[in-house]
């Protein structure tokens, strides 16, 4: 007679045997997505919250860790006048760049969109800044407007002016800086809105002339609306690069005169790794970063509705 206590203990261990033989491997998808989140991890989140505690700490030269100061560094900036000249100085940048850049950069792309003879050559011209680093054409722009050797400058005497410091006077250091800024930045939003101005169809612009449009009527109603999602990127991109903006302060200005130039990421790098004060320079880091997310929901949830997708 068999025992049942074997039975059962025989039973037990097909089961397990079952179990091990349709037990499922890792799905696909997680074997893929495992080497970029690893990098995601070791890149982006574990800096933000290395980012975040240092903000809460005094830091040596070294950036060790000493004492736990709580918003101190915070507070510290926003008690401080010079930050906040600067954070002044950064909208007003973000203001006089952005949208210039977008309308420039848009009316090139209509101008030069039609085919006729010798417009490849303006093509070319208009989206060269797209292979110009931010050494060489501050090196350029430098020249340019240098005060006593600039073009500008021998053409602003020339017509019974003075001499302008264009980087050395308070009142147009910032002005100029931006002036750079939206040639540096034409050419990569030409050519993505030249990309969505190719991609409309022409029986829109048939319908038009059909009713007797002229050309900003065009623009208003068929133009704008359908290269809307390129517009919407060109845009966003053109802030967040406007609010993280350094190489151009760096070269042509370092902040100066008398800080009128002096930008959120410029002050940051000063404090980090100028002056060694990590603290602060962390706090800037995620007052820097609560800004760009913050604009960049407030844009999203105003724009999105005025988006048009073919």
């Amino acid at each position: 007679m068999n025992n049942p206590s074997n039975s059962l203990t025989a039973n037990a261990a097909m089961r397990l045997k079952v179990n091990s033989k349709t037990k499922k491997p890792l799905p696909l998808w997680i074997i893929y997505l495992l080497p970029s989140m690893l990098i995601f991890m070791i890149f982006v989140i574990y800096p933000f919250c290395k980012t975040v505690l240092t903000s809460l700490f005094a830091t040596t030269n070294t950036g060790a860790l000493t004492s736990f100061v709580g918003i101190h560094n915070y507070t510290d900036l926003f008690t401080d006048s010079r930050y906040i000249q600067i954070l002044g100085n950064t909208l007003l940048y973000t203001l006089l760049t952005v949208p210039l850049t977008l309308i420039i950069s848009l009316l090139l792309a209509v101008l030069s969109c039609e085919n006729h003879p010798g417009m490849g050559i303006f093509r070319t011209i208009f989206s060269s800044t797209m292979g110009i680093s931010v050494a060489a054409g501050s090196v350029f722009w430098n020249l340019l407007f240098h005060p006593t050797a600039g073009l500008l400058n021998h053409l602003v005497t020339f017509f019974g002016g003075e001499r302008i410091g264009w980087f050395t006077d308070s009142n147009y250091a910032l002005v100029s800086v931006s002036a750079v800024s939206i040639w540096m930045n034409i050419g990569f939003a030409y050519l993505v809105l030249m990309g969505g101005l190719k991609n409309i169809d022409t029986s829109h612009y048939e319908s038009v002339d059909i009713v007797g449009g002229g050309f900003f009527y065009r623009l208003r109603k068929v133009t704008i609306p359908l290269i809307s999602p390129s517009l919407f990127f060109v845009f966003t991109i053109s802030l967040i690069n406007a609010f993280q903006s350094f190489g151009l302060i760096d070269m042509l200005t370092a902040g100066g005169p008398n800080n009128s130039t002096n930008l959120l990421v410029y002050r940051l790098y000063n404090d980090a790794f100028v002056n060694f004060r990590f603290g602060s320079a962390s706090a800037q880091g995620i007052i820097l970063f609560i800004l760009i997310f913050l604009i960049s929901q407030l844009q999203t949830k105003l724009t999105e509705r005025m988006v048009t997708y073919q």
